[in-house]
């Protein structure tokens, strides 16, 4: 009998391999939380979490098949997890404009965030909703749909916080009618939602900091006094946030593939690491310089810095990094989707119905092939023992 796993995409390197020699040399220690998620990525498809025993039935031969670990940090789980995400996404697409927006935050509050991710990640996604919901209502006069994914990372797997928003090009009037964006191409003047954006999340982080929700240890300590948060704030505030609204998508469809693509996209994926030095305890990546035209170069780092930066991205522990609002949010969703597509069918009554995106999978994610036996690759298989994980730990929990 021999063990058969689900490697990632031929020829990578796989990211747990950089992990494994990386966090020996880590600069600092990790909280239990990261410990977790590592060890599930460590351990994912190498029996360490269980496994399942077939049988061929054509050649009688058996092997053995590694459970993964069903991380969302996890590069080998993602392409499974994204298929299951846009099956349940393909229902709630209308056939009206998308528009794919970015609202990022400065560098100056890297160093804040990085210690107080869940109380100020809740506070962008708050921030980024109430601008665009509040744009939809003034400008639209209805309410907009919304799907809004975090990302902590740049090309470098260095701290780049920022929120990629999937948003309706219309929404569902008060009197039950579809309000339309007034140009094909135009959603909301970027400098206003700039303008806004920045003065909601100011505003809600001094409430944060003055109901002492704010936590500082390490170099952060000098922050604790009002006066060097009024300066750190007075930092953030010197230039206009960033805010971009790319061109509306060519239809409906398209959407579940960016939906699916930043959705369940991680740090870095195996593809993009090129070589692995476990002597001189170096790995080296490929990134894209977008300052100079989204040229590709490749970056060399010690597999201990690169565990540090891929730990920076691990999120809180149940902390949703995808969430709707709006006509998308989850109470009473169906009701507010079915209206919106009455109104739109009286506007266009013969729109094609959606067919989802069944070829492409996220550029990070590796496609799961169909289970074959590892001697005769016969797909006649025959389940006869399932071994349970070490620890009581069930295959495919998700940690995070």
């Amino acid at each position: 009998m021999v063990c058969v796993g689900r490697a990632p995409a031929r020829d990578s390197i796989p990211v747990a391999a950089v992990l494994r020699d990386g966090l020996g040399r880590l600069p600092v220690g990790l909280s239990p939380h990261r410990w977790k998620v590592l060890r599930a990525l460590l351990a994912c498809r190498t029996g360490v979490l269980g496994g399942q025993t077939f049988e061929c039935r054509d050649c009688h031969r058996q092997h053995f098949v590694p459970f993964a670990c069903g991380n969302r940090h996890c590069p080998n789980c993602q392409g499974h997890l994204a298929r299951q995400w846009l099956k349940q996404q393909q229902e709630r697409l209308l056939p009206a404009p998308y528009f794919h927006l970015v609202f990022t935050l400065p560098h100056a509050l890297h160093p804040l965030i990085r210690q107080n991710l869940r109380p100020v990640g809740d506070l962008l996604f708050a921030a980024v909703s109430q601008t665009l919901l509040q744009f939809g209502r003034e400008r639209l006069g209805a309410v907009i749909g919304l799907t809004m994914v975090l990302h902590t990372w740049g090309q470098t797997l260095g701290e780049h916080y920022h929120v990629h928003v999937i948003a309706t090009g219309g929404g569902l009037g008060a009197d039950g009618t579809w309000k339309a964006a007034p140009h094909a191409g135009y959603l909301f003047p970027v400098h206003a939602l700039s303008q806004m954006f920045r003065g909601k999340f100011c505003a809600g982080l001094g409430r944060l900091w003055n109901s002492g929700k704010l936590k500082y240890h390490g170099a952060l300590g000098a922050c604790q006094g009002a006066a060097a948060f009024s300066e750190l704030l007075h930092q953030a505030t010197r230039k206009d946030w960033n805010v971009h609204i790319k061109r509306p998508f060519a239809g409906p469809e398209t959407v579940l593939k960016y939906l699916s693509h930043y959705t369940h996209r991680i740090a870095i994926s195996p593809r993009r690491l090129q070589d692995l030095d476990l002597r001189q305890h170096r790995v080296t990546f490929q990134w894209r310089d977008y300052a100079k035209g989204s040229q590709l170069k490749p970056m060399t780092l010690d597999t201990g810095e690169f565990a540090r930066r891929f730990c920076l991205h691990i999120l809180p522990q149940g902390f949703a990094k995808v969430r709707h609002f709006g006509l998308l949010a989850n109470r009473g969703r169906d009701q507010r989707l079915q209206k919106a597509r009455e109104a739109l069918a009286k506007i266009c009554p013969k729109t094609p119905k959606l067919r989802p995106e069944r070829k492409r999978l996220p550029d990070n994610t590796t496609a799961r092939e169909p289970l074959r036996c590892p001697f005769c690759r016969s797909e006649r298989l025959c389940l006869i023992q399932v071994i349970r994980p070490e620890r009581g730990r069930q295959p495919g929990e998700d940690s995070s």
